[in-house]
């Protein structure tokens, strides 16, 4: 027995070794479908996921890098990506020489991408003609240099309503440098037929700078805005809020005038209580279940105690009829640690039945995993089947 006991441990041990090995890989696999990764060791990181569904059927996608290794402050990067089998699998087709925080979308059977030349660069347009290979040159105010100046956004949706184009920017030239403070809600917008790349064809509100007395002191800002049309029949614009207040998650609605050229904000009525209203989310109208339909990042009560704006590890499905009153029917993404993992920027499209939609994803890989919650290494594709059988289902 004494001979035996030895080999007996040994024996144990390596069971135990490749048991927990073996459950590491499973609990550390990465959820979706890989679309890009970048190791958190080059300094760049993946940000502004974008998706959108091309005549054919054919999906293509596209992330920007950001990060110290980066070219975000000089010349941004963007790279751009296919899928011919419904996203089971993605070839990179393209990068983009100085695109950022942009969205892809078809206009009259050709693919655009609206953003920044850089952070906090021009306001641009670039189209393409083959889904995506290759891309204008926005060099003058009629090839797409819309505004010169300094402006913010991510990929945020396009709305066609009353006969025009329309998309929510932010003005980012303040007195103020700092995030939040320096950011003025806006809204664009061009006639449907018109030449989007001409600059002169884009109408632009007023923009509605930071005000320090909002929210009883605690406004920290607003940025991230959907161009939305109400039950009603107007066009807002909805927005991202940061506030001092832990815990805490708030949407705004900013009026925008029918003709494109005014925005005006009551703080009394604007703000309301919004589940992931402190990250980026963006929404979109089903006309067959009428409802408006977002993916955000839901806060665990555990985490009360934090900026809101930092907890990003799980991801809801939820709707509204209303824009005001939301209902969470299904989780979609979770993990329970929250400084190394996030699911955030959620971009999304209605494809039939199912919702199809990229996540900028910080999650681990054999190098240590992300640089952080916010700083991801992967962008990853994932589908919700069936979405709307989800709407006899709601969760707390």
């Amino acid at each position: 027995m004494k001979k035996i006991r030895p080999i007996f441990l040994v024996f144990l041990f390596i069971s135990f070794y490749f048991l927990n090995l073996q459950s590491f890989a499973q609990t550390s696999k990465v959820p979706g479908i890989i679309v890009d990764y970048i190791p958190a060791s080059t300094k760049t990181f993946i940000g502004s996921p974008s998706i959108c569904i091309l005549p054919n059927g054919d999906y293509v996608a596209s992330h920007d890098h950001f990060g110290p290794g980066s070219t975000e402050f000089e010349r941004a990067l963007t790279a751009v990506f296919k899928s011919t089998n419904k996203g089971k699998s993605w070839t990179k087709i393209s990068e983009i020489n100085g695109q950022f925080w942009s969205n892809l979308f078809v206009y009259e059977n050709a693919l655009y991408i609206m953003g920044t030349w850089k952070h906090h660069g021009n306001l641009i347009i670039r189209k393409s003609t083959d889904s995506g290979v290759t891309w204008t040159e926005p060099t003058s105010a009629i090839t797409g240099l819309i505004r010169e100046g300094e402006y913010h956004t991510a990929p945020m949706p396009m709305v066609i309503y009353n006969g025009r184009i329309w998309r929510a920017i932010e003005n980012a030239k303040s007195e103020s440098s700092k995030w939040g403070l320096r950011y003025s809600a806006m809204v664009f917008s061009a006639p449907l037929g018109s030449d989007l790349l001409n600059a002169a064809n884009w109408t632009n509100t007023n923009f509605l700078t930071h005000n320090p007395a909002y929210l009883d002191g605690k406004f920290g800002g607003w940025i991230e805005g959907n161009a939305v049309v109400t039950p009603d029949g107007k066009i807002i614009d909805l927005l991202r809020v940061a506030t001092s207040e832990k815990g805490r998650e708030l949407a705004a609605i900013v009026n925008i005038s029918e003709d494109g050229k005014t925005a005006s904000f009551d703080p009394a009525t604007g703000f309301f209580d919004f589940v992931g209203g402190a990250k980026k989310f963006s929404v979109r109208y089903d006309p067959k279940s009428k409802r408006y339909w977002t993916i955000c990042n839901k806060m665990s009560s555990e985490y009360s105690t934090l900026d809101a704006g930092s907890v990003r590890n799980k991801l809801v499905l939820k709707s509204s009829t209303d824009l005001k009153t939301w209902t969470i029917h299904k989780q979609l993404l979770y993990h329970p640690e929250v400084k190394k993992h996030g699911f955030q920027y959620i971009d999304w499209q209605f494809d039939g039945k199912d919702i199809i939609f990229l996540s900028r994803t910080a999650w681990d890989d054999k190098f240590g995993g992300a640089d952080n919650y916010h700083n991801a290494n992967y962008l990853t594709f994932h589908r919700i089947k069936n979405f709307r059988n989800e709407l006899r289902k709601e969760i707390k």
